[in-house]
């Protein structure tokens, strides 16, 4: 397929990367005209920065932008592009702030967290299509096929829910993963000592039900340790890991009645 990609960030350089393998991308639009050059680069394609540079001979046109750009970009590129598939790759945005603006509109959302120092095994990551017309949905099926074995036709509301799901799961478990290591470097401890532990809780956690699988001392109702720890964390005077640290732990006890 000959493809266009409007952004050049994290999503925008993976999925660069990976299609270009199977596939022609034509261009790499981005305002930021050098950010635009480094992408185009490395995927052999042309870099623009103005959206009437934009062609049209193209079979798929992929908006891979923050989610709040998304209605923005739709509006300054539909001029240009009237007849040309759009898809943005946005698990939290509705279709229809591309339907309202353009005809052929859809989604390719892959289920993934990116970054730039890391690659991505596409063929594990779950891939979402989403298009208004059939003869799209088709494209985008075909595409999503030749990346990944596990593509799945969601509409707008099962997308949003997966996208909540992973901010539990993915940016807010992270960030317990940060904590952790503010707490073992104020006592200069070694905070690989924890991978193992946090490989098995992810293991526990894909392989059986996660509430059966809760351990620790909230879930065990042993308010002595409880208190224990929260006497730590403000001797410390780290505020913040209080707080959270007495959330997690009264919605623990919630959760498992203790």
């Amino acid at each position: 397929m000959r493809i266009s990609i409007i952004g050049a960030g994290r999503v925008a350089y993976h999925l660069a990367c990976v299609l270009s393998a199977q596939h022609d991308i034509v261009q790499i639009y981005s305002r930021t005209l050098g950010k635009a050059q480094q992408l185009a680069e490395q995927c052999q394609a042309q870099a623009v920065a103005r959206a009437e540079e934009l062609s049209d001979h193209v079979d798929l046109v992929i908006i891979a932008v923050s989610d709040q750009s998304i209605a923005s970009v739709i509006e300054q590129i539909h001029p240009y592009l009237p007849h040309n598939l759009i898809v943005h790759t946005s698990g939290s945005t509705h279709l229809n702030v591309l339907k309202k603006v353009h005809v052929r509109v859809g989604v390719f959302y892959p289920l993934q967290t990116f970054s730039l120092e890391r690659q991505i095994d596409w063929q594990q990551t779950p891939l979402f299509i989403e298009a208004v017309h059939e003869q799209d949905q088709a494209l985008l099926s075909e595409l999503a096929n030749s990346l990944s074995y596990r593509v799945y036709a969601y509409n707008s509301s099962q997308r949003l829910s997966l996208h909540l799901a992973a901010v539990f799961a993915c940016n807010f478990s992270n960030y317990c993963y940060d904590m952790a290591k503010q707490v073992v470097d104020a006592e200069q401890v070694d905070f690989s000592l924890l991978y193992p532990l946090m490989l098995e809780t992810a293991n526990k956690a894909t392989q059986n039900d996660p509430k059966q699988m809760q351990t620790g001392p909230a879930m065990r109702g042993d308010r002595n340790i409880l208190s224990m720890h929260q006497a730590m964390l403000e001797q410390s005077q780290r505020g913040d890991l209080v707080e959270v640290y007495a959330l997690l732990s009264q919605q623990i006890l919630k959760r498992h009645q203790k």
